[in-house]
Formats: structure tokens, sequence, C-alpha cells
């Protein structure tokens, strides 16, 4: 068995699972402050995309050797999630929960209207390299792309009459 294949697995599912608690926390939060989510009818289909890539990423990535040069691809993929996380803050949500409030638009969104998306197409297609899994990277950065297609598609109507904020 590689272990450096199972550290690098045990850390995606370790940090998505954290992730989701946050994102519980944080809703509720903002909920009690009057937010409102839209666009719930694709989140679970969205939570079942990335559950399976993981899943994948564990059923054929375990005992496979990791790529030191993918995985440092990786390692500068998570300075930009915790950039992303850390300037929004109890903001940050994996639904589109709108908040009356002025959009956030420092840090990464200085610069990009969704940097966290381009961050997640960005794991998609790395993670499964650093194992060698390019059928991966490739299935699951097709799927991807559609449910972003709907996704951001519904959070910038969302977030449209906000932007004047």
């Amino acid at each position: 068995m590689e272990i450096g294949a199972a550290l690098f697995l045990g850390f995606i599912v370790l940090q998505r699972l954290s992730e989701l608690v946050i994102a519980r926390i944080n809703t509720a939060r903002l909920m009690a402050r009057g937010a409102y989510e839209v666009g719930a009818g694709h989140y679970p289909v969205m939570v079942a995309m990335h559950s399976l890539w993981i899943l994948c990423l564990i059923m054929f990535g375990m005992g496979q050797p990791v790529s030191p040069g993918w995985l440092a691809i990786f390692a500068v993929l998570q300075v930009l999630r915790v950039w992303i996380l850390a300037t929004l803050g109890p903001r940050w949500t994996t639904r589109i929960i709108i908040l009356r409030a002025p959009l956030v638009k420092r840090g990464p969104f200085r610069h990009l209207r969704h940097p966290n998306y381009v961050l997640v197409v960005a794991e998609i297609i790395v993670a499964p390299m650093v194992l060698g899994l390019v059928w991966v990277a490739v299935l699951f950065t097709l799927l991807n792309a559609a449910m972003l297609w709907v996704r951001i598609r519904a959070e910038n109507r969302a977030l449209a009459d906000l932007r004047e904020l």
C-alpha cells in the first residue's frame, strides 16, 4: 500500500468533511440574519457529484504513487482555498445563500467574481493527477462544468441586485 496516497486521500476526506461542518454552521448563522437560499434544487446533485469524485479518488487512487509535481500544485491550491475561506469568513458556505449586504470585494474577490469555483475546477483536475488518474480528472471536469453552468447562472441572477450595494 502506498502510504502517500493514503495520506493524501485522508487529507481530502477530512478537509471536505470539516468544510461541510463549517458550511452548515455558517449557513445557519446567515439564515438567522435574514439570508435566504437560492438554487437549492441542484445542491443534492452537486453533493452527489463531489461525493462520487472523492469515492473514485479513493477506489482507484489508493495504492497509486503520488506525483510530487502535481502534489506541489495541489498544495498551492490549498493556500488559495485558505485565502478564499478567510476572506469570506462567516459568509462562506457550500450553498448559495443570499444576505442583503454588500458583496465581498477584497482578497481574491478583487480579481475574480467566483474564485472558489476557479479553485474547485483546478482541484477536480489536480487531485486525480496527483494519483495519476487522468480519466477521473477528465470525467469530473466535464461533470463539474455542467454543474457550474447551472450554479453560476443561479448565483449571478440572485446576486445581480446586490452588486450595487
